[in-house]
C-alpha cells in the first residue's frame, strides 16, 4: 500500500464529510483530486479491504439491546457452532480466539424483540449445543471506535479524544418513522460516485439536503458515532487483534478505564460481569500488524496503571464481520423461524 492509500484509509475510516459530494471534500483534506480518490476508494474496495462506507450509529441509543458473548466448545464443534451464531442477523462479529472459551461474538437485538436479549443468547446456547456460553454485558462503556494506525507513524501510548454529542439523545420511542427513513437510508453503502447521496435520499423520500441535514442531526444528538468506512483489518494489513483482558480492583475501575480508554491503540474499552470460570472484568481491545505491535499497546497500559494481571486473547479465525443493519425486517423473520422454541423456559 502506497502512501496516498493508507492517508486515505486513515482519514476515510475516521470521517468522511456529510457533504453533496464527499470524496471531493476528502480529496481537499489529501490535497489531491477528486476522480484520484474516486478510484483509489473503487480499487481498494475491489481489493477488499473497505467493506463498507457508511454511517455507523451507537445502538443503544436507537433502543437496541446488545453485548458480548463468550462460548466454549470442543474444536471439533467449534465452526458448526460459530455457523448457528452467525445466522442471527444481530450477530455482527464471530471469531475464534485462544482460549478455553474460544468462540466470541457480539449480538443485538431490535427494540421489539420477543425474545429479548437474555433469552436470545440462551436460545443460540441451545441451538448450537454449546458446553458453556456465557453473556459478557459491558456493565460500563469507556471507549468504542476502531482507529487503525494505516500510515504506520504512531506512537502506541498516543493518546485521542473523540468529540462527543451535542445536543440531549432523544429516547428511543421518541424516534419517529421519518427517522427511521433516514436511518436506513444512511447505513446504506455509500457509492463511489461524485454525488452519491441523490439516489438513496430519493428511494426514502428525502431531498439531499434534507439526508444530510438529518445525518448531522443524528451526530449531534450522538445516534450516529460518525459517517466513515469499516475497513477488513487483515486484508489492510493488521494480521493480528487482541483482546487484552484485566484484572481491575473495582474501586480503581472509573481510573483505569478512561486512562485505558485514551490510548489511541485501543479501539473498545468495556468493564464486564466475572464468572467463577472467568475473572477478567475490563476489556480493551487492540490491532496491530502483528502481535508485537498488540503487545506494546498492553505493555504501555500495564506500566501506566501497574496493572499486572491480565491476558490477550488473540484471534484466529473470522466468521463474520459485518455493520448491525437497524430497522430491517431479519429479525422478526429470524424469531418466526423459531416461534416454536419461544415459550421454551
Amino acid at each position: 500500500m502506497d502512501r496516498f492509500d493508507a492517508a486515505l484509509l486513515d482519514r476515510l475510516q475516521n470521517d468522511l464529510p456529510l457533504v453533496e459530494r464527499p470524496y471531493a471534500a476528502l480529496a481537499e483534506a489529501l490535497e489531491s483530486d477528486e476522480d484520484r480518490v474516486l478510484d483509489r476508494v473503487r480499487a481498494l474496495r475491489g481489493q477488499g479491504i473497505i467493506r463498507q462506507v457508511s454511517a455507523i450509529f451507537d445502538t443503544r441509543r436507537l433502543g437496541y439491546k446488545s453485548m458480548l458473548v463468550a462460548a466454549r466448545t470442543p474444536a471439533e464443534r467449534q465452526d458448526e457452532a460459530a455457523a448457528v451464531f452467525s445466522g442471527h442477523p444481530g450477530v455482527t462479529h464471530n471469531y475464534l480466539r485462544e482460549h478455553d472459551y474460544n468462540i466470541w461474538f457480539t449480538i443485538a437485538v431490535a427494540p421489539n424483540s420477543r425474545l429479548g436479549l437474555d433469552r436470545t443468547v440462551e436460545l443460540l446456547g441451545e441451538l448450537s449445543a454449546v458446553d458453556q456460553i456465557r453473556p459478557m454485558p459491558a456493565l460500563r462503556f469507556f471507549k468504542i471506535g476502531v482507529d487503525l494506525d494505516m500510515k504506520g507513524d504512531r506512537d502506541p501510548a498516543a493518546k485521542s479524544v473523540r468529540q462527543g454529542p451535542t445536543k440531549p439523545t432523544p429516547a428511543p420511542e421518541e424516534i419517529t418513522p421519518r427517522d427511521i427513513d433516514a436511518i436506513r437510508a444512511l447505513q446504506a453503502d455509500l457509492a463511489d460516485v461524485a454525488e452519491p447521496f441523490g439516489r438513496v435520499a430519493e428511494a426514502h423520500g428525502f431531498t439531499v439536503a434534507e439526508l444530510l441535514e438529518q445525518g448531522h442531526e443524528f451526530l449531534r444528538t450522538g445516534q450516529m458515532r460518525r459517517f466513515a468506512a469499516v475497513l477488513a483489518h487483515r486484508k489492510a494489513g493488521f494480521s493480528q487483534n487482541g483482546m487484552g483482558v484485566w484484572k481491575v480492583p473495582e474501586e480503581r475501575m472509573e481510573e483505569v478505564g478512561r486512562h485505558m480508554a485514551s490510548f489511541r491503540g485501543v479501539s473498545h474499552c468495556y468493564q464486564r460481569p466475572v464468572y467463577p470460570d472467568w475473572p477478567y472484568n475490563l476489556f480493551s481491545m487492540t490491532h496491530g500488524r502483528d502481535r508485537a505491535e498488540c503487545e506494546a499497546v498492553l505493555s504501555a497500559i500495564s506500566d501506566e496503571t501497574g496493572l499486572t494481571d491480565y491476558s490477550v486473547l488473540y484471534s484466529t479465525k473470522e466468521y463474520k464481520k459485518t455493520r448491525l443493519a437497524y430497522f430491517t425486517p431479519e429479525y422478526d423473520r429470524w424469531e418466526a423461524a423459531h416461534e416454536p422454541l419461544l415459550a421454551v423456559k
